[in-house]
């Protein structure tokens, strides 16, 4: 029977990827929005160039914060793969080269 610190790992092991991913979705999802509202202020005849540059700062703004969040979490999975590592040498989802090289020393040692 699996004790509490694998269960926990297993679950983080499917969270911190999926975090990764959903930030990565919403930068691309601004991303995407930046560009729409960039080509709507140049495409529509008659626009000054001042106008929406608010909504474009925010934008900005808003994808300044999402990298800075991504960034965050990337050091949040390496310091829970370090925990993990010291504890009882699980690999929580780092490359398979890291894993494996992790398994065979797990091996040498048993």
């Amino acid at each position: 029977m699996p004790d509490q610190f694998t269960l926990t790992a297993e679950r983080l092991q499917l969270a911190v990827p999926a975090a990764e991913a959903q930030l990565d979705g919403a930068l691309i999802a601004i991303s995407s929005l930046m560009t729409e509202v960039v080509t709507a202020r140049r495409d529509i005849v008659g626009v000054p160039a001042k106008k929406g540059h608010a909504t474009i700062h925010r934008l900005a703004q808003a994808q300044l914060a999402l990298v800075g969040v991504s960034g965050d979490i990337l050091r949040v999975h390496g310091e829970l793969a370090e925990m993990g590592r010291e504890r009882s040498g699980l690999d929580l989802h780092e490359c398979p080269a890291i894993a494996s090289d992790t398994a065979a020393t797990l091996s040498l040692v048993a």
